[in-house]
């Protein structure tokens, strides 16, 4: 392996200037940086970054921690990320906390240790405390994603869940519709408990009492959507309509009210929540909530950028979520 030193020995110069030359840090005369990169093509050496993170504590690299690998959401997050870090010059370092607190922390330490500039967190089930324990005591700065910091509302990244949930209902509603059924996510997520308490709280500023018959508890997935409108249909319930906490789950809810000879929308109105790019072209077109997953992954990785550069950075809005009105919602017939 061709060393630092086996490049200065061939340019005729110190290895501190061979160092001094890949930095770019420091003023050397074009004659000295033009001896020392022909010794580099030469000899085919390659630069230790890791060493040099370690020495200057900068690798030029964007850390990021998602809660799981899953599904279109985290794709459409990665690919926006990647973009910008790209744009910016920098590489993103991507891990993932398999939705377990302990994990998610390890994940961080493992990414300071690799001398990121700043690392982005995505997280479900960290409790509050911890996620402000870690913006207060890493040596990077730490962005939130998913979550509020409390004290810090510069460092995170959060989605208006409430009022996104509440204009899905509030558009159910108008349409004629009283028995609105619900698929939950699972409720150990901060996101999951706002979705629920918010379509609870809709039904009940509409004078509706929801009865706990009404609500399934699912698990993200197509499958567990799926099993959960099951559930409901084996409960004998009269519902005109169907809220799923995300997309998936409606994917497969929409298979079991086939399978159970309901016509959607003629008989049952249902309404997912995240707009991944296959609702646009189920049948009938799934009715949902866009969530802005790029614009929010874009200002994450910004805003990580400003704090890693000594930049001052201000308190963020929260985003808001858009309804894509499509085939599968109608009015309530007769």
């Amino acid at each position: 392996m061709v060393t630092m030193q086996d490049v200065a020995e061939k340019a005729g110069v110190s290895k501190s200037t061979v160092s001094r030359v890949l930095s770019g840090k420091v003023l050397l005369s074009q004659a000295t940086r033009d001896r020392v990169n022909a010794a580099i093509a030469e000899l085919g050496f390659r630069p230790n970054t890791l060493a040099q993170a370690l020495a200057n504590q900068t690798s030029n690299t964007l850390g990021l921690v998602v809660s799981n690998f899953e599904g279109p959401y985290f794709g459409r997050l990665l690919k926006t990320m990647a973009q910008q870090a790209e744009l910016a010059g920098k590489q993103l370092m991507v891990t993932d906390g398999h939705d377990d607190p302990l994990r998610e922390r390890a994940a961080v330490e493992l990414l300071v240790d690799r001398c990121c500039d700043a690392i982005i967190l995505y997280s479900r089930y960290m409790p509050e405390a911890d996620l402000v324990q870690l913006v207060e005591t890493l040596p990077v700065p730490l962005m939130v994603m998913n979550r509020p910091v409390p004290g810090y509302p510069e460092r995170a990244v959060v989605f208006d869940q409430t009022g996104s949930v509440t204009a899905a209902m509030v558009y159910l509603l108008a349409q004629g519709h009283r028995r609105i059924a619900c698929i939950s996510g699972p409720q150990r997520t901060l996101t999951a408990r706002a979705r629920l308490t918010a379509w609870r709280q809709a039904l009940c500023a509409a004078g509706i009492d929801a009865p706990e018959s009404w609500l399934v508890e699912g698990d993200n997935l197509v499958e567990g959507g799926y099993r959960a409108c099951q559930q409901l249909l084996a409960r004998g319930i009269d519902f005109t309509a169907l809220f799923a906490s995300n997309d998936d789950m409606a994917i497969g809810a929409l298979r079991a009210l086939r399978e159970a000879g309901i016509q959607v929308p003629a008989q049952v109105s249902l309404f997912g929540f995240d707009d991944e790019p296959a609702a646009a072209y189920l049948s009938p077109a799934l009715s949902t909530v866009h969530v802005p997953i790029e614009q929010m992954s874009e200002l994450a990785v910004h805003q990580a950028l400003r704090l890693a550069s000594g930049v001052p950075v201000e308190a963020l809005p929260p985003f808001c979520g858009q309804l894509r009105l499509r085939e599968s919602c109608q009015q309530v017939q007769g």
